[in-house]
């Protein structure tokens, strides 16, 4: 079993990655671009996959992180795929996910004494 310290990691380098993939694009771009789309919503599932292998206990201590709600987005990108909203995509991507790297730092730095870069 991998250590918990792990799935906060790939949180991080998955919101890293979608940092890249986005820059210097709009709405309209990302829209434009399959690849790109297809890109971020891949690393939003690994997000997801990695937030519901984080333990309860240490979910219930930092609240502040929406983690039911991050789980549910990667079903809905896994299952419905072709009823993806690529708007829905793009919030998440654009200001939810920034957000959200910050937040799964702040909780390595407290959890395990582990920075992320």
């Amino acid at each position: 079993m991998r250590r918990e310290e792990l799935y906060l990691r790939d949180i991080c380098e998955a919101a890293d990655s979608i940092s890249r993939f986005i820059l210097g694009l709009d709405v309209v771009g990302f829209k434009e671009s399959e690849l790109i789309g297809s890109a971020v919503v891949q690393k939003l599932a690994v997000i997801g996959e990695a937030a519901a292998r984080v333990s309860a206990d240490v979910r219930s201590r930092h609240p502040e992180i929406p983690w039911a709600e991050i789980i549910a987005f990667r079903n809905i990108l896994v299952h419905a795929y072709f009823g993806i909203d690529w708007s829905v995509v793009w919030l998440a991507a654009s200001k939810q996910v920034p957000v959200l790297r910050c937040q799964v730092a702040s909780v390595l730095s407290a959890e395990f004494d582990s920075p992320v870069g």
